[in-house]
């Protein structure tokens, strides 16, 4: 009777340990990312990873990101690179 509780425990932990999704950078590797931000679209994905504000670039991903993009906290170099990621217009 122990041996099958103890098996049943390590089974439900085994598989809340699989179905649960990790919260790391690995967890949205393969996922498209893509933002807005003056009504421009733009694919950041390639860009994530090496986001110096770490995972807040995901804050608006699929969403305006127009007022976090123009905020303080950006050099103004990130403005000249933005367009290596434009992919089209946002349609209204």
């Amino acid at each position: 009777m122990e041996i099958a509780i103890i098996a049943l425990i390590l089974a439900v932990l085994l598989g809340a340990f699989i179905l649960v999704p990790r919260h790391g950078k690995s967890a949205h590797k393969n996922k498209v990312k893509s933002t807005v931000a003056n009504s421009k679209v733009y694919d950041v994905t390639s860009y994530v990873e090496e986001h110096p504000g770490g995972d807040a670039i995901l804050a608006h991903a699929g969403d305006d990101s127009t007022e976090g993009f123009y905020g303080p906290q950006h050099a103004t170099r990130v403005f000249d690179m933005i367009d290596d990621f434009y992919i089209g217009d946002l349609q209204k």
